[in-house]
């Protein structure tokens, strides 16, 4: 036991970040195939659980089964704390623990809540800890207080308390999972107004991350007084939404609440009002361009992040016009392009590889179909056509990996196997001609 953890001790934050969320999903997979949780008479594979247990803790929202038509209210119950934990990370879990149990963090648990809250400083992180529990806990109480009048109408009211919890706690962590049962997700409630904003809120506010929701209440709404990081989060988040909804709308058939839906939810949330399957491959690209760009850091949510796409638009913008760059009048970090540019290139490679990998396990699905699958699977969002379920395990396996590598963050799974002491040998720079 002292060897493991003197190995623990020795591992890197990212290392430690990364075998805590694999450990969960391991445990939640083991929980989720046990007699209590499965209904009598349902069978279940280990691969499926597998899945399910990585899209829970990876706040995805993929299903190759349905929650509602295979688990007991244990096994969902189980799978609503894999997305509690998965959207608060397991760092921010253990640290609020350890905190209720009146005991210190030590200099190591709070070099790993820096690392996972993407902060910068290491004071106040117990005071960020506690604001990060509290916020989840009003938003999801909030939630499921007004999901509740909207489930109560349709099912009986211990069964549409269960729901209405457990659809707040996926809703404020971006995770698409539903308990309704017969893979409908939202789609007998396309046209009920209430539910779809609560729904929607609820995506925003969990993607948009805790640092802002934090700063946004402590400077009183006031949004001169808001930082760089908050104005571009806020902006893009909301720039994104009202184009993805008019692009929605102009591709497919649905109704102006329905298109802002999905644009919202495509941010990595994964909840649908209307079939994907139908959509035609205009619609389908604009919600992989949503899922691929996906929320915030410091979030519940996935893909390459709204500031990495600022990022990317200011770096392009200023080479063009031989401009610095800055926004809202502050300069834009030096190094904050150069990182973008490698997290997105990063991110392509995976969809690339990834959807290649599938073509290949599954030839009877599309080029679309396979594209859209992986990139909901990186963005973590779990928006899909329809083929989840009917995958080969090889797929499956495969997704598992794109969800857990989504969740993550590519630089942080490409950087944990290096270390670098500093380079000892520093060559003169060589000409290369680019463009």
């Amino acid at each position: 036991m002292n060897k493991i953890i003197g190995f623990l001790r020795r591992q890197p934050p990212g290392r430690l970040i990364a075998l805590g969320f694999a450990s969960v999903i391991l445990l939640g997979s083991v929980l989720l195939i046990m007699p209590f949780s499965v209904q009598e008479g349902v069978e279940v594979r280990y691969i499926d659980t597998l899945y399910t247990s990585t899209s829970a803790v990876c706040v995805t929202g993929l299903i190759a089964i349905d929650a509602g038509d295979t688990f007991t209210p244990l096994g969902q119950a189980i799978l609503a704390g894999l997305i509690q934990v998965g959207g608060l990370g397991v760092t921010s879990v253990g640290a609020g623990i350890i905190i209720a149990m009146g005991k210190r963090i030590d200099l190591k648990g709070r070099t790993l809540i820096r690392e996972a809250s993407n902060v910068d400083s290491s004071s106040g992180l117990v005071r960020l800890v506690k604001a990060i529990l509290l916020t989840t806990l009003i938003f999801e109480l909030a939630g499921a207080a007004l999901s509740f009048l909207v489930f109560v109408q349709d099912y009986p009211p211990v069964r549409a308390l269960g729901i209405s919890l457990f659809h707040s706690i996926a809703a404020f962590n971006n995770s698409g999972f539903d308990i309704l049962g017969n893979f409908q997700n939202l789609i007998p409630y396309r046209d009920d107004l209430l539910l779809n904003l609560v729904t929607c809120g609820l995506i925003f506010f969990g993607g948009i991350g805790f640092l802002v929701i934090r700063e946004v209440w402590q400077k009183r709404f006031c949004w001169r007084k808001l930082s760089m990081h908050s104005r571009v989060v806020i902006s893009v988040s909301v720039v994104l939404i009202v184009v993805g909804a008019l692009l929605i709308k102009l591709t497919e058939d649905v109704t102006w609440l329905g298109a802002f839906f999905h644009s919202v939810s495509a941010r990595t949330a994964g909840f649908s009002t209307y079939p994907l399957g139908e959509f035609n491959d205009t619609g389908l690209l604009v919600l992989a361009v949503l899922m691929f760009i996906g929320a915030s850091p410091g979030s519940t949510g996935g893909g390459i992040k709204t500031s990495t796409f600022f990022a990317l638009i200011q770096g392009i913008k200023s080479a063009a016009t031989n401009k610095s760059e800055k926004a809202f009048r502050f300069a834009v970090p030096r190094d904050a392009f150069r990182k973008a540019s490698v997290i997105t290139l990063l991110a392509l490679c995976v969809v690339i590889v990834g959807t290649y990998l599938m073509l290949i396990f599954d030839p009877q699905v599309t080029s679309m179909q396979a594209l859209f699958e992986v990139v909901s699977a990186f963005g973590t969002v779990g928006l899909s056509t329809g083929i989840t379920a009917g995958l080969s395990d090889a797929s499956k396996l495969l997704s598992i990996l794109i969800m857990y590598i989504g969740r993550l963050g590519p630089l942080t799974i490409a950087s944990m196997w290096y270390f670098s002491h500093g380079e000892r040998t520093r060559f003169p720079d060589g000409n290369l001609a680019i463009g």
